[in-house]
This record gives structure tokens, C-alpha cells and sequence, in this order.
């Protein structure tokens, strides 16, 4: 039976209609919701949120450039039985203490609906995606060393970030719901600094924010920075006490918005070219 249930975001997470009604769709639907973005506009706190607001549990799949689908449902831990043999501990011919399920295998094993969150699916091998929609759609695995077959009792709401390292395949992108969460305009982003900050002074976010985009519309910048880094900057600006902030060769705790040393020579080349410019 379908889950129901709508997401309408949290009091932490606040979102827009169309992430709302992408979520929902692939809710009713049971499809992978896939979302991409630039890195800092909330994908993966999308998944905490989503499970927040249907009380789900969540489990997380962080994927690497190793990573297989295989190794989302169980790993054969080899070497800790074969220590385990030489040095006497445990019962070696008890297999089944060797076998670890991964987040996918333990989403199948759960007795509850889960949200699984596969983050970064963009970062392994091009077949990857493919071998893991199979597994979805089987939602069932065997683990050959037991010949235990492992059941999903539900269907997990699974939801997928992608930061377009690389483009996926098109068989994957048919069979997912797709959403792009656009980066937060001035007005969305005072709102998402009110909620991380709610007794910021106004004239302190009001700067904070015209310096933010100021520095991300530079071109020559090789990372933009994000809103996780503006709400970091204007803690340790509050902490600090600072209430007055201004774009300049002394801005405090610049190393909390540009992480890159190329951004930082950017940032002299513009502020020095402003200054020939009044001059």
C-alpha cells in the first residue's frame, strides 16, 4: 500500500512548491528521487528532513569512486575470519557473523519504512547507477555465503544527490524522479539565515548577505561560496561580536566563505580594480 503521507519540509528546512511536489511524486510513485544542485543548496539535508517529517529512520550510503552496488547490500568481511581462524576467537564456521549488511541491504532488512539517502551517485563508476536501480526494483538479494534471501518488507523512500561530476545514464534517469534545487535568491536566503540565526541583528544579515553575493557573482572564482559557509561566517562573526562588516582587504574570518587560495587572489585583483576604478 502507498504511503500517503506529503512532505511539506520542517521548521529547519524550508523549501519551495517544486521540491515539495517533486518529493511528493516520487513518494507516491515509490520512484528514487533524484536531486542535483551545486554543492551548499541543501541536498543531502533534504534527506534528514524528508525523514524528520514522515518519522523515518534514516540511513545513509556515502558513495566513492570504488563503490559498487554489491557493497550497498552486504560485504563478506574475509579478513576478520581469517584472523578470527588463526587466532582462535570466535566460531569461524558461523559465516553468517562474517556477513555486514550495507545501508541498501539494511533498508531491505528494516521493519519499518526507511529513508535511504545515496549521496554523490555521480562519484563511482558509470555502472554503478544502473546496477543499483536493479537492485531497487528487485528489492530482494540473496547473500550467497548463507544462501540467506534477504526481503524488503518495504519499499524505502530513497533519495539520490548528484553534484554532475558526470552525466548518468539515461535507462537510470528514466526510472527516477528528477528535481534541481535552484540556489537561493536574497529573499530565501534571509529567511534560511532567520531560521539558523534568529536574533542576528538585521544590519549585520543585511550586510552579511550583500557581501555573500557580491563574492559570488565574481567570475574569476573557482568556488563559490555556499550557504552552509554563510551561515558558518555569520556565527563566528556573532561570536566574535562583530556587528559591522564591510567588502574589503580586511574582511574578518574571509577563510570561512573562500577556500581556495586562487579565490582569495581573485578577491585582491577586484577589490584593487575597484579602487583604480574611484580613484
Amino acid at each position: 500500500m502507498v504511503d500517503v503521507r506529503k512532505f511539506r519540509g520542517t521548521a529547519g528546512y524550508l523549501t519551495s512548491e517544486s521540491l515539495e511536489a517533486a518529493v511528493n511524486c516520487a513518494l507516491l510513485l515509490e520512484r528514487p528521487l533524484l536531486v542535483k544542485g551545486e554543492p551548499g543548496t541543501g541536498k543531502t539535508l533534504l534527506a534528514e528532513s524528508v525523514a524528520a517529517a514522515l518519522g523515518m529512520p534514516l540511513l545513509t550510503w556515502h558513495v566513492k569512486s570504488t563503490t559498487r552496488a554489491q557493497d550497498g547490500l552486504y560485504v563478506y568481511d574475509t579478513v576478520q575470519r581469517l584472523y578470527d581462524s588463526r587466532f582462535g576467537e570466535g566460531n569461524v564456521k558461523d559465516v553468517g557473523r562474517y556477513i555486514k549488511l550495507g545501508p541498501l541491504g539494511r533498508s531491505f532488512s528494516s521493519s519499518e519504512r526507511v529513508v535511504l539517502l545515496i549521496d554523490e551517485v555521480d562519484k563511482a563508476d558509470i555502472e554503478f547507477p544502473n546496477d543499483l536501480l536493479h537492485e531497487l526494483d528487485r528489492m530482494r538479494f540473496r547473500i550467497i555465503e548463507t544462501d540467506e534471501e534477504v526481503a524488503a518488507k518495504a519499499r524505502p523512500v530513497v533519495i539520490i544527490t548528484s553534484n554532475n561530476e558526470k552525466e548518468l545514464p539515461d535507462a537510470f534517469l528514466r526510472r527516477c524522479i528528477f528535481h534541481f534545487i535552484d540556489f537561493p535568491d536574497q529573499a530565501l536566503m534571509r529567511r534560511i539565515v532567520e531560521v539558523h540565526h534568529p536574533d542576528a541583528a538585521a544590519h549585520l544579515v543585511d550586510q552579511a548577505l550583500q557581501i555573500f553575493y557580491e563574492l559570488r557573482d565574481m567570475k574569476r572564482l573557482r568556488k563559490r561560496p555556499s550557504t552552509s559557509e554563510l551561515v558558518d561566517w555569520i556565527a563566528v562573526l556573532r561570536a566574535s561580536g562583530i556587528d559591522d562588516v564591510r567588502l574589503g582587504d580586511k574582511l574578518p574570518f574571509l577563510g570561512a566563505l573562500l577556500k581556495k587560495e586562487q579565490d582569495l587572489v581573485a578577491l585582491a585583483d577586484h577589490l584593487s580594480g575597484g579602487r583604480r576604478n574611484r580613484s
